[in-house]
């Protein structure tokens, strides 16, 4: 039999905390942006316009195989993805119709099968091997879980670390994919690694370093907030 917990935390509003470099800028772009969009546009379709941007992204990836002009494709999937990834949420805040738990659902889901999507096809191409590609997925993924932990637990949801968040993010990719279109494919410089694949697997295992050292130094706090109940006796 299922029994419910009586935690606050639960309950509680989730504070969302972003202090990326370009954040103040990005606010006031997506806030003119929600003021001039039209009535029957709604965040549920801004959401599945961000799914059509990581589609875009993955098909150009793809192509690439095929000719390098084909990763312009994924550059403008790059856009499209954040119009609609970034202004869902905003529009419902901006016009007062959030669903919470609902949004949060289904956007974070999108934005789990977008990321596979994207690191899946940098791994596609001729230019980044698949398994370097898939440490840096995982190191993306154990944020993603860190973060939806943190929303747990503290009641918060962080949006950037190092100064950096999504859209930052998005900007390196633009000038990765740019650098493949350029440089085309490189020899390799270290193993059967080259730059891209060394770019590529040094940001996966910064994201894999920084997940270790949040966890522990969340699991530090809450050791602090949460004493053993066996010393109580």
């Amino acid at each position: 039999m299922k029994t419910k917990t009586n935690d606050q935390r639960s309950n509680a509003p989730i504070e969302r905390i972003q202090d990326n470099m370009i954040a103040r800028l990005e606010r006031r772009a997506l806030n003119r942006l929600c003021a001039g969009m039209p009535a029957w546009a709604t965040p549920d379709m801004l959401t599945m316009t961000g799914m059509i941007g990581a589609f875009l992204v993955f098909g150009g990836y793809v192509a690439s195989n095929l000719h390098p002009a084909w990763l312009l494709l994924s550059i403008a999937g790059y856009v499209v993805h954040w119009f609609g990834d970034s202004l869902d949420g905003s529009l419902a805040r901006f016009r007062k119709i959030e669903r919470p738990r609902y949004g949060y659902f289904l956007d974070h889901s999108c934005d789990g099968f977008a990321t596979v999507l994207v690191v899946v096809g940098i791994g596609i191409t001729p230019y980044v091997q698949m398994e370097v590609a898939l440490i840096a997925l995982v190191g993306y993924l154990l944020m993603s879980i860190h973060a939806f932990l943190s929303v747990r637990v503290l009641g918060e949801l962080r949006l950037s670390y190092l100064n950096a968040g999504p859209t930052e993010l998005r900007l390196v990719l633009i000038g990765l994919t740019l650098s493949m279109l350029i440089a085309g494919r490189e020899h390799p410089i270290f193993f059967q690694l080259n730059i891209f694949d060394l770019f590529v697997g040094s940001v996966g295992v910064l994201l894999i370093s920084l997940f270790v050292v949040q966890t522990a130094r969340i699991a530090k706090r809450l050791a602090l907030e949460d004493p053993s109940t066996g010393s109580k006796a």
